[in-house]
């Protein structure tokens, strides 16, 4: 279920509600941080949702801002008791554990990738060999353990309350040939099998579409349901794990992936390229099977 054992989301909440305690009594960061005997960093983390927060934590900050109501101290204690508990995808100490947080108990995820198929979206042996060739080069154990959670992540585009998923993939990433052929066509009937779920959408933009916004980009869109949590635009790759907040990098991203939307292929006609693409990835396979 979204929300369960989601330390990442509990951290979030934990810190809009430690911002709207400080706005409402009209104190600066400066200001809590030094009748707390806080670090104006460790403060900002907290409010953030970067870091947990201690039961001490929400105690100096109670006295702070004077939180007499016993149910409001006890809600702020339970965040942070949840806030530290550990989630499933923290056993494998990914770089981007934070995104996977996110990504559990989004409402919607809006995908553009322009090199490589979603990791949503891919089988075993096409993972595989894009984390053969990462730089820096991981060890087996660390490309199992890749392989693993990405196949636990997958789990919510099928589940019961699914959020909207909505991909967008340049026809590059899917005629870029990745491992074996066999895999490769596997990766492609997996696209043809999401692509008939009823919450997800997935649109290809055709060689033939020329310059468009999202070349040399990729980035994820994550919308809540919650007024607790904003929405985030994730910008993963070689730079790093970059996280827009803003409204303005909000609006931005999310004004470029609809213009992605309307330049690709409907729903429909994309699938069919798909097909395409697979048939000939299906008789590369059978020819290789073959010797021929």
């Amino acid at each position: 279920m979204a929300g369960e054992g989601n330390p990442t989301l509990r951290r979030r909440e934990l810190g809009f509600l430690l911002r709207q305690l400080r706005a409402e009594r009209g104190l600066s960061i400066e200001d809590v941080a030094a009748r707390a005997l806080f670090s104006t960093t460790k403060l900002s983390r907290l409010e953030t949702g970067r870091v947990g927060a201690s039961p001490r934590d929400i105690r100096d900050l109670c006295l702070v801002y004077e939180v007499t109501d016993e149910a409001e101290r006890q809600r702020l204690l339970t965040l942070a008791r949840e806030g530290k508990q550990r989630a499933w995808w923290q056993q494998y100490d990914l770089p981007y554990a934070t995104y996977i947080g996110l990504e559990a108990e989004a409402a919607s995820i809006s995908d553009y990738n322009t090199d490589v198929v979603p990791e949503l979206l891919q089988v075993e042996g096409y993972a595989h060999a894009i984390l053969e060739v990462a730089e820096p080069p991981l060890d087996p154990a660390a490309i199992e353990h890749r392989i693993e959670s990405g196949s636990k992540r997958q789990a919510l585009v099928t589940r019961g309350d699914s959020p909207l998923l909505h991909f967008i993939v340049d026809e590059a990433a899917l005629r870029r040939s990745l491992g074996a052929p066999v895999a490769m066509r596997a990766q492609l009937e997996r696209i043809i099998e999401v692509a008939s779920l009823p919450k997800a959408t997935i649109q290809v933009i055709p060689f033939a579409s020329g310059a468009h916004p999202g070349l040399g980009s990729n980035f994820t869109i994550l919308q809540f349901n919650s007024l607790m949590v904003n929405d985030v635009v994730y910008v993963g790759g070689a730079p790093g794990n970059i996280y827009l907040e803003s409204s303005a990098d909000l609006e931005r991203y999310k004004r470029v992936f609809d213009r992605l939307r309307s330049i690709a292929l409907d729903p429909e006609d994309s699938t069919a390229m798909v097909k395409k693409i697979a048939a000939a990835a299906y008789k590369d396979s059978y020819n290789l099977i073959e010797g021929f």
